[in-house]
């Protein structure tokens, strides 16, 4: 399947890869490549409650600058076939062992040469920096964008952040699942994931419920280059919640640059405004993936 937008006429039409996990839950995956081989494919994780299509612009900015651009759909999300609720439910654990390898999985099959790297917006990033400390082999480098450990106390105005964090797995299991389109937070999202989300939020830690693996040692333990791009605007994404994620990763070399409204034209440099322009954000990756070795 195929997909195509104005803004893409000189590219290839954008593909939709289907995958599978292997408790039957399926999505698709949208690649979009370059009209010439890329070196590098981007394996990008979008924030929480926000479909891969949402990312399209994204893709196709980095694609002008040849790289291959892979979006990651969350379950739950646009093309998923599962929706949240009081039977269906899941956590870090379905999405980074079950979902994740299923779409790396599908982008090798098409492009099993390129080499390859992971990178996601605030949740995405989070996750796509846990991912590459459990599979290190995986990825050549990480890109992080609007991101940041949730944790409470890196923010202005922490305390009220704290109360969201026992608040919201408290409505979502009164609920079902956390009502994210009511409430103008995410989308309708697992407990499970909330959970999860939560406890980063209220402890500094990642841990993930059904998971053994020690996360916060298998970041301490990462090792790849890293760029990270905090946009100044961005109350959801301060400094101190990116620092404090990285310093989880004292080996990676790391890369960090802030994006003003002078680099967005005036536009608010602020947690989303930036996917509806861009080409600031493809202009660091490309060319930070370019120095890559």
């Amino acid at each position: 399947m195929s997909l195509s937008t104005p803004s893409s006429s000189l590219l290839p039409a954008c593909e939709a890869l289907p995958t599978q996990s292997p408790d039957g839950a399926r999505a698709e995956v949208l690649l979009q490549s370059p009209g010439h081989p890329a070196r590098s494919v981007l394996y990008w994780l979008p924030a929480l409650g926000v479909s891969a299509r949402q990312y399209l612009p994204l893709a196709e900015a980095l694609a002008h600058a040849g790289v291959a651009v892979a979006i990651h759909e969350w379950r739950g999300i646009g093309s998923s076939n599962r929706r949240a609720g009081r039977r269906k439910n899941w956590g870090y654990r379905e999405l980074m062992q079950d979902d994740l390898p299923a779409g790396l999985a599908a982008v090798r099959q098409r492009l099993p040469h390129e080499r390859l790297l992971l990178g996601g917006h605030s949740l995405g990033g989070q996750l796509a920096s846990l991912y590459a400390a459990l599979h290190p082999e995986v990825a050549a480098g990480l890109a992080v964008v609007a991101s940041g450990s949730p944790y409470w106390r890196q923010y202005r105005h922490g305390r009220w952040i704290r109360l969201a964090y026992a608040a919201a797995p408290w409505l979502a299991n009164m609920v079902g699942y956390l009502p994210g389109k009511r409430i103008g937070f995410g989308g309708n999202e697992a407990r499970g994931v909330i959970d999860d989300w939560a406890r980063s939020g209220r402890t500094g830690r990642y841990t993930a419920v059904g998971m053994a693996d020690d996360l916060e040692r298998c970041l301490a333990r990462l090792a790849l280059p890293v760029v990270a791009l905090r946009f100044a605007d961005d109350w959801l994404g301060p400094e101190r919640s990116l620092s404090w994620l990285l310093a989880k990763m004292p080996g990676a070399q790391v890369d960090r640059q802030l994006i003003t409204s002078d680099d967005m034209d005036g536009r608010p440099a602020d947690h989303f405004s930036w996917m509806k322009t861009p080409q600031p954000v493809a202009d660091r990756i490309a060319a930070w993936q370019a120095r890559l070795p």
